[in-house]
């Protein structure tokens, strides 16, 4: 088989592989399946969970009621069979490894966390913090007193927010830079690489409660910002250096042109 057969059986592959996808996707017309047509005519309990999903994170990245609780969302007749995977709502003490399913590392550092060993003994579980259908994008902002102060006091939620709110700040800043000298044709794959890996490293920290451990991680992270930074500042000086040299050259050119036009008029 030529290369030029082989090309074309990969893309009738490909066009194959999306018309199955296209045949199997579970959403009915407008977008909705039959999980929120159901529930969003109803009243009562019911329709409870319709308008916090669809203000969600969730329902934003497409993430609809089958993809948590199972079910045949397309048939209204088995949406809720078991036979069709239909799982219902967890119980409290499988709340993590339900939402675990698709946030795996999550997962891990909220069950390595003091609210993650009390589970199942009165600690908190994602929901509580998350909720379950109205679900927001994960921020620092869900580390506030009103939130916090529902199981306990604020005081040491408030030592964790404030070493990580400078790091928030500096990793905003910094993924701005680099996009800025990225779209001027810099290669920053590497700053990039590293930025990605210190964004991890924060993120992981969301679930931990333990301020000593907080401070000290978010040094670590200040610190190889900081190296980001640095190499942000190099790669600006020499843009700026650039531009002087550029600016000189102009003007010597510019000059030089003058004093050329001054001795042609001196001798015509």
């Amino acid at each position: 088989m030529n290369n030029h057969s082989k090309i074309i059986l990969g893309r009738l592959a490909n066009a194959a592989i999306i018309l199955l996808l296209a045949a199997v996707t579970p959403v009915m017309a407008g977008g909705e399946t039959v999980c929120i047509q159901c529930h969003g005519s109803q009243t009562g309990r019911g329709l409870v969970p319709v308008k916090p999903w669809q203000a969600s994170i969730h329902a934003e990245n497409g993430i609809s009621c089958h993809n948590c609780h199972g079910g045949d969302p397309a048939d209204s007749a088995n949406a809720m069979s078991p036979q069709r995977g239909f799982l219902g709502a967890p119980r409290e003490g499988a709340i993590p490894d339900f939402c675990g399913r698709c946030h795996i590392g999550i997962k891990t550092d909220y069950l390595r966390s003091a609210h993650g060993r009390a589970l199942g003994k009165g600690g908190p579980t994602c929901v509580t913090c998350h909720d379950s259908h109205g679900v927001t994008k994960v921020s620092i902002e869900l580390i506030s007193e009103k939130n916090c102060t529902r199981c306990h006091s604020y005081e040491r939620a408030r030592i964790i927010r404030n070493a990580m709110e400078q790091t928030e700040a500096n990793l905003v800043t910094l993924s701005r830079r680099i996009e800025q000298f990225k779209v001027s044709g810099v290669d920053t794959s590497a700053l990039e690489k590293s930025l990605f890996s210190q964004r991890n490293s924060y993120h992981s920290l969301f679930h931990e409660v333990n301020p000593t451990r907080i401070t000290a991680e978010s040094a670590k992270i200040a610190a190889e910002l900081t190296r980001i930074k640095g190499s942000l500042d190099a790669i600006d000086a020499e843009f700026h250096q650039r531009k002087l040299i550029g600016g000189i050259a102009v003007g010597a050119v510019l000059l030089l042109a003058l004093l050329l036009n001054l001795l042609r008029k001196t001798y015509s």
